[in-house]
């Protein structure tokens, strides 16, 4: 299944990515650090949703209360939650 999200306080603006049987795959940000956000890209795929929150969730860019990994932390969450719901 493909989610869509609208990160918040980071320079990307737009994250999507599947959940395919339990696994988080094809992730791509639409702006953003071009470098970073193509090697946390790779570096989650294959991981389970859970595995992607514990690694990522939290991290900060400077100053800032978020980055993009913590958003596509944020964002995988709310996927599985969702398919969790359905």
């Amino acid at each position: 299944m493909q989610f869509q999200y609208s990160p918040r306080g980071t320079c990307s603006r737009g994250i999507t990515f599947e959940i395919v049987d339990g696994k988080v795959r094809n992730v791509r940000f639409d702006g953003g650090c071009s470098g970073n956000t193509q090697g946390v890209a790779r570096l989650v795929e294959g991981l389970t949703p859970d595995e992607v929150v514990e690694r990522l969730a939290g991290i900060r860019c400077g100053f800032k209360p978020t980055s993009c990994p913590d958003q596509l932390a944020q964002a995988v969450a709310a996927a599985a939650k969702q398919m969790h719901n359905a």
